[in-house]
């Protein structure tokens, strides 16, 4: 059923997924977005920059005309691309990431890491190319991932819990063990860069790690992969992946 949009509730809701700091350069953006019969849909809270930020789940809103980014500052294009990033199209949410995925904003992490815990393997290779610093200790990056980590656990822990249900309902024939889906790879990443951040062990809602290295684990990349046989019940999935269908 399409949720009936109300202009004024959708630059609300639109707004409220970044810092107010933004709000100028947002009111800015929503000025090229197009207009949408059906309104954003189910709001995710983190905090970022010492506040909450609410980030729809998706956005139906078409693409902007071409030209339309030109008059945009770096910084209202970046907006931008964080918003289609939540788009109900995976090709469109896979565009406007690859745009973001450089940024050292922090208000644009929580837009990546939750496209991690999402089901499109593209989406989740590309992050992986595009976060080369996830691997370098001690790196920009790392540091910028592992501080929203940090603040928000509870988020992490949801998205690790997403990523297993979806290799368990989508690509358990293709990658047999958890461990050496491309998703896993990725969460390993990411909870290093959450230990280097805290120093201190970070806890786990994977399948845990094997005891040794086995001959399918995918040698080099972000991670070392991981073993494990969890079978999660595929109605989870289906209540988490409600509305995220990829044309």
């Amino acid at each position: 059923m399409q949720v009936q949009r109300d202009p004024s509730n959708v630059a609300h809701a639109l707004m409220a997924a970044f810092p107010p700091r933004l709000a100028d350069d947002v009111r800015r953006v929503l000025g090229v977005v197009p207009e949408s019969v059906t309104a954003p849909t189910m709001p995710f809270e983190v905090e970022v920059e010492g506040g909450t930020v609410a980030i729809p789940s998706r956005i139906y809103h078409e693409e902007p005309g071409t030209g339309s980014e030109r008059g945009l500052s770096e910084t209202q294009q970046m907006v931008l691309h964080c918003l289609y990033s939540r788009h109900h199209d995976g090709r469109v949410r896979q565009r406007h990431l690859e745009q973001i995925l450089a940024s050292g904003e922090p208000w644009a992490v929580p837009f990546v890491v939750r496209l991690a815990g999402e089901y499109v393997l593209e989406i989740i290779t590309s992050i992986e190319r595009g976060l080369p610093g996830l691997a370098e200790p001690r790196s920009a990056q790392r540091r910028l991932y592992g501080e929203f980590i940090a603040r928000n656990p509870a988020f992490f822990a949801r998205t690790e819990r997403r990523v297993v249900s979806y290799w368990s309902c989508y690509y358990r024939r293709q990658y047999g063990a958890f461990g050496i889906y491309p998703g896993s790879v990725l969460l390993e990443a990411l909870r290093a860069a959450a230990v280097e951040q805290v120093g201190t062990p970070w806890p786990r809602h994977t399948p845990p790690p094997p005891a040794g290295p086995r001959e399918d684990t995918p040698k080099g990349g972000m991670a070392a992969g991981l073993d494990g046989g969890l079978l999660v019940r595929a109605d989870e999935v289906a209540l988490q992946a409600a509305g995220d269908g990829r044309p």
